[in-house]
């Protein structure tokens, strides 16, 4: 087949070029993200219930809605939270379920029991959680002082939201701040009582003309005509003009006698500073397949329009993730490319001609490119995972290169013509060289098996070294000697394939190979002392599921632990700025309920959740500084905490789940918890002190309205009556909605409630014989306790503390079991530490399955049992060095150290594949020469050293430094990989130096006895 492509050298080149010409095509075509459109396993149904108490939205909506959701497809667990007017219920699933199909089946069973509900609640929000889910950037729109913010807001709804998403690759803009006006109808009570009416009469009357007529259609002669009333309101006058009937009697009298209509704007549940100003956000989402830097010019444009526009207000742009997106691609780029002009240094320094380094030098760019063609067709996009497997894969690509020319030489050297010595040059190592990438691959591929995330991302880094491996076969066994027989057909000089320098490392390899044959069981048994030394380091080094990374950047969330209001709430935040001893870069927060869309997390009116962008680490050190100081000293009360700001790696490995949660119920059948009060008072005894509360295990101070009714009996009024009364008092009680082109405008009823005492006294309810009374003598008031959160799962309501890494699981488990007992609790233990030891457990149940695929391979290449024996037991050699090198530098044993781990191993276990390939062939020669055993074996083991010698050092170097200038580069990308390159750097600087001579001691020790090969 070789000599067949060969001997049609133009049909191999313009096949090649063709394939190029298609690979830059789809590189322009390839979608440009930051990570892979991975899928989350889960989705949060979130429903809103305005001034309702966290009892009321557990009881009255999640509570029926985690019924109905029980016998989901595939549901690994259900946990629900209800707060203030809010709460969410957080579904995770078993990862590679269709969740297009449950988030349809989800919604179909909302739909089922929407009856269920509260009629005043809206329907309830499925969101489904990805990678999308961050925005790619925030739009800030600010007001000047004389702008009316409604008509902000109207802009942002009507006309800047619309134009965005009208640009190719934006899929939703999702607005947080936003404000509309309302009609507001106050009654005048002293007008009201005058004339023997209440707040029914104006309610009836506001409600009657604006009434519809439906589908109420009248023939006039062929012709037949829809009818609507011609009265409906359009404006505050035309309710002030409405004739609101006097009671028994048929006169009339007019709205503005007795109620005072004004347009004003709504009152806010959650607000949105910029800066410390009021403003409004707009997070814009692109579509999963869209080129991030192609949105983002158009995006930055259209907001220079808009400032253009509109110049009443400000408009900014931040945490613009395209920022992280080119620092993150730019860096791998820049690391493929300074790679690949190492490999090229390493080759001409190793080798002794100009041609053989140029003939790589095609097999690179070459490779590269036409990988890109095959991350089209397997529907994979240029982001950092699949770069960095382009990366990773460089060394590897040389490393088959240099095998080929380098046996392609030896051949040639060895006598042969310049066509046989290309065919023969690969057809010899063919087999070995397929072997090599198959084990790399039984090593890699079997981590996308993996649960989870981390497998779903496994899958581009495994589709792009697979892809690359693949490629670069291809090149080595088609491409690469067609080049050399062009390069070399009109070269008649003898080729001078090894420099001085590799000469003179040759010679140092023979020397050290003498030393170690002299006492080669002294020698390997030092190098099997480093098989339990890897084990020692790898011990001790801490471990973690993402490396850290440095930002600039944190996300500030402060619960007040108390119900302020709205005004107040913005005034402890704006001190909070004006406080500050630093001016950040930014400052922007929502807090409050907000609007947006696509809002998984929890938020309640107390809660704040602010960003922060600083110029410098000790800007950033001096404010968290700050923090403590002034929550200490001004709101005691206050719980905060500060982290790195969240961006999509932080979407997808984050994890809110406490390392160890004990949750309570009580053993009676009923789905509410122990109280809080039992439950403080039990805690008290618990044996091990070192526990922290969870947030259902707070209070808040509510005030509570208590019915008189034996009151209510004696003077005839209805609990409905004074619960409809309360409603319209306190609550947002709308009358009707004016609709008109684009707009709804709302008509509420203010009862103006300033002080509740003074309402109940000061208004009304009807009972016997129409005869009014005052609230206040069918009302108590008191001030109680009750839960901040109230937390259930499958099981029901619970309530629960959390323990840090620091807790010991057994005493945790008998200490809290037996405390339970004692105290008539049912317990239940979780956290991430159990989720941790089963994804350890499946870890490494992969790796056992991924060594005997190794194992399998090798077997049937060398047709020996015993043989992979050899090449499975250099790997802790090269463990060990990436250990040491990660102790030595502070890194963790971490997702992208182990990534490196592999990655390594495969490089170390092509080497050793090889060389025992070329020490049995040499071994059987010799064996067939008559050569004694002895004398065969050392020859063939050191024939076969010398042979690999250059392969291996080159393809360490090349690899090496392709990934070393990860290093020194800052940013996203850089600092997520340099765990990998410090494994990868460790493993081969000792991994290759032990396996140069381990592999011939394990050899001599097995082979030197026993038939041939």
């Amino acid at each position: 087949m070789v000599r067949y492509l060969i001997q049609r050298p133009v049909a191999v080149l313009m096949t090649t070029l063709a394939l190029l010409i298609f690979s830059l095509l789809a590189i322009r075509e390839l979608p440009v993200s930051l990570l892979p459109p991975t899928e989350i396993p889960e989705i949060v149904v979130k429903v809103n219930l305005s001034n309702a108490s966290p009892e009321a939205v557990e009881r009255n909506a999640l509570a029926p809605l985690r019924n109905a959701l029980q016998t989901l497809p595939s549901l690994s667990s259900m946990e629900s939270q209800a707060g203030s007017e809010t709460g969410d219920i957080r579904l995770r699933f078993e990862f590679g379920i269709a969740m297009d199909l449950v988030f349809i089946e989800i919604n179909e069973k909302i739909d089922r029991i929407v009856g269920q509900l509260p009629a005043e609640m809206e329907r309830p929000l499925v969101i489904r959680l990805s990678a999308s889910d961050i925005p790619v950037v925030r739009l800030h729109m600010v007001p000047q002082e004389d702008v009316n913010f409604a008509e902000v807001s109207d802009l942002a709804k009507n006309v800047v939201r619309k134009r965005l998403e009208q640009l190719e690759g934006i899929s939703l803009v999702d607005i947080n701040g936003a404000r509309s006006n309302n009609i507001v109808v106050q009654p005048d009570p002293a007008a009201l009582r005058r004339h023997n009416l209440d707040e029914k009469s104006l309610i009836t009357t506001i409600e009657n003309a604006n009434r519809e007529l439906g589908g109420v259609s009248v023939k006039d002669g062929q012709y037949r005509y829809f009818l609507k009333m011609a009265n409906r309101l359009q404006r505050e006058d035309d309710i002030l003009q409405l004739p609101v009937q006097i009671s028994d009697s048929a006169g009339f009298i007019p709205m503005r006698n007795l109620a005072t209509v004004r347009l004003e704007q709504e009152r806010p549940k959650g607000k949105h500073l910029y800066n410390n100003e009021e403003a409004l956000v707009l997070n814009i989402h692109k579509q999963a397949n869209a080129r991030m830097n192609a949105i983002m010019p158009e995006l930055y444009a259209a907001t220079a329009l808009f400032q253009q526009d509109y110049p009443g207000v400000q408009f900014a742009l931040s945490q613009d993730q395209s920022a992280l997106l080119d620092t993150s691609i730019d860096n791998l780029s820049s690391s493929l490319y300074m790679g690949g002009i190492f490999a090229l240094a390493i080759l001409f320094i190793f080798i002794g001609n100009y041609r053989t380094p140029l003939i790589m030098a095609v097999s690179l760019p070459v490779s590269l490119l036409i990988s890109f063609l095959l991350f089209q067709l397997f529907n994979v996009s240029i982001n950092i995972i699949s770069l960095s497997g382009l990366a990773l894969g460089v060394g590897m690509l040389i490393d088959n290169s240099i095998i080929v020319l380098d046996n392609i030489s030896r051949k040639r050297g060895e006598g042969l013509g310049l066509m046989d010595a290309c065919v023969e040059g690969v057809n010899e190592i063919m087999s070995a060289l397929v072997s090599s990438v198959l084990t790399t691959l039984a090593v890699f591929v079997p981590l996308i098996y993996l649960s989870g995330v981390a497998g779903a991302l496994f899958f581009d880094q495994a589709v792009a070294v697979a892809v690359i491996l693949g490629v670069s076969l291809l090149v080595a066994f088609i491409l690469l000697p067609l080049l050399y027989l062009l390069m070399f057909q009109r070269y008649t000089k003898t080729v001078q394939q090894d420099s001085r320098l590799y000469l003179r490392m040759e010679r140092l390899y023979n020397r050290l190979f003498q030393r170690v044959f002299k006492r080669p069981a002294v020698a390997f048994f030092l190098l099997i002392l480093l098989i339990p030394l890897a084990g020692m380091l790898g011990y001790s080094l801490p471990i973690s599921g993402m490396p850290p990374v440095k930002k600039l950047d944190l996300q500030l969330q402060i619960d007040w632990n108390e119900a302020v209001s709205i005004e107040e709430h913005t005034r402890r935040l704006q001190k909070l700025f004006a406080a500050s001893p630093v001016l950040p870069r930014q400052f922007d927060i929502d807090f409050g309920l907000s609007q947006y869309l696509l809002q998984s997390d929890d938020n309640a009116a107390q809660q704040s959740a602010a960003y922060i962008l600083f110029d410098n680490a000790s800007e950033m050190s001096a404010y968290v500084t700050f923090l403590d100081t002034f929550f200490a000293s001004n709101y005691p009360a206050a719980s905060f905490q500060q982290k790195p700001a969240a961006n999509a790696f932080d979407q997808l490995f984050s994890n809110d789940e406490p390392y160890f949660k004990l949750k309570w119920r009580m053993q009676q059948a009923t789905d509410a918890g122990p109280e809080l009060q039992v439950l403080h008072t039990a805690l008290e005894d618990f044996p091990i002190k070192t526990w922290d509360f969870s947030d259902n295990l707070h209070a808040n101070t509510a005030l509570s309205l208590q019915p008189r009714y034996a009151m209510m009996n004696r003077y005839g009024v209805s609990f409905e009556d004074l619960m409809d009364k309360v409603e319209k008092l306190f609550g947002e009680y709308t009358i009707t909605n004016i609709t008109g082109l684009n707009r709804e405008m709302p008509v509420r009823l203010d009862m103006a409630t300033a002080d509740i005492r003074h309402a109940l006294s000061s208004n009304t309810i009807r009972g016997k014989n129409n005869q009014k009374y005052t609230l206040a003598e069918f009302i108590d008031l008191s001030f109680t306790e009750q839960p901040k959160y109230i937390s259930a799962d499958r099981s029901g309501q619970y309530y629960s503390i959390t323990f840090d890494e620091q807790t010991e699981v057994e005493a945790l488990q008998a200490s809290a079991m037996e405390w339970s007992q004692q105290h008539g609790f049912l317990a239940d233990i979780g956290g991430q530490y159990f989720a941790d030891r089963e994804t350890i457990q499946q870890l490494a149940f992969i790796l056992v399955v991924a060594v005997a695929l190794l194992y399998f391979i090798l077997a049937a290449q060398f047709e020996n049992f015993m043989q992979p024996f050899i090449v499975v037991t250099t790997l802790p050699l090269g463990i060990g060095g990436a250990f040491l090198l990660l102790l030595l530098t502070g890194q963790s044993l971490n997702v992208m150290s182990g990534i490196g781990l592999v990655v390594m191993l495969g490089i170390i276990v092509n080497d050793a594949i090889l060389k025992i390939d070329i020490i049995n062939r040499n071994f059987k020669a010799n064996i067939v020469k008559r050569v004694p055993r002895r004398t065969a074996l050392m020859d063939a083991l050191h024939t076969g050293g010398k042979l690999r010698l250059k392969p291996i050092v080159m393809t360490s170097l090349t690899t090496m430094l392709a990934l070393a200038p990860l290093l020194f580069f800052s940013g996203l990308g850089a600092e997520l990989q340099r765990p990998l390159v410090i494994s990868v750097l460790g493993g081969l600087t000792i991994g290759t130096l032990s396996s140069l001579f381990y592999v011939p001691l394990a050899y001599f020790f097995m082979m030197k006895k026993g038939p041939a090969v």
